[in-house]
């Protein structure tokens, strides 16, 4: 989240029930190749306008498997989810947020966009037992290092063997001790590399390793 303070990002963004008004705004965006007007509100991760690290992701990120599960980790106003449900129209996307507000802003942004099969739910609504064939997130990077490194190992071994996933940070907000970490973490189950950087950013590939 760059571009809000840690503070604020830690009492907004990453709260089931966020504070500031939650009165809507519609903002223009290009999702996918499509114009659409979204909905946002405060409260929510960059109410105002397509974040510059999601707009890196979206240019850096290969095309996702057609069908399948594939997941958006902290989905915000839905960016990322709804470029999936877009692309890959046979898929189920789910979009994954503790915040409330940004899961209803998701659900709307789908319906306007004609995206059918997303789910915007809070983590604990995903069954344990469901793997991913892609995850793509902009991830809350200002939570605080322990709390992203549960994040992390919670999500990313899901992905299925030989999927993928792709995701965007800072590069003065921790990218590239991010990188070393989750390589170290995920050691033989995965593999970890930087495969795009741009305006400040890094976007890291994690590939599950076949079995």
């Amino acid at each position: 989240m760059p571009e809000e303070t840690a503070g604020t990002a830690a009492s907004h963004y990453f709260s089931a029930q966020p504070s500031g008004s939650g009165r809507q705004q519609v903002v223009p965006v290009v999702l996918a190749g499509r114009e659409l007007d979204v909905v946002t509100a405060g409260g929510v991760f960059s109410a105002d306008r397509l974040d510059l690290g999601t707009r890196v992701l979206l240019r850096e990120a290969p095309p996702p498997p057609p069908t399948g599960n594939l997941l958006d980790l902290g989905c915000g106003w839905g960016p990322l989810a709804i470029t999936l449900g877009l692309l890959s129209p046979a898929a189920t996307v789910w979009a994954v947020d503790v915040n409330e507000r940004a899961l209803e802003l998701t659900t709307e942004n789908a319906r306007r966009a004609g995206v059918r099969r997303l789910r915007a739910v809070p983590p604990d609504r995903v069954p344990a037992d469901l793997g991913f064939e892609a995850i793509w997130s902009n991830p809350p990077i200002r939570i605080g290092k322990e709390a992203l490194h549960e994040l992390m190992l919670r999500w990313v071994p899901r992905l299925r063997p030989g999927a993928e996933a792709h995701l965007v940070v800072q590069r003065n907000l921790g990218a590239d001790s991010l990188h070393a970490w989750l390589a170290g973490a995920l050691e033989a189950r995965a593999t970890v590399e930087r495969t795009g950087s741009a305006k400040g950013y890094r976007v890291l590939r994690v590939v599950a390793a076949e079995q």
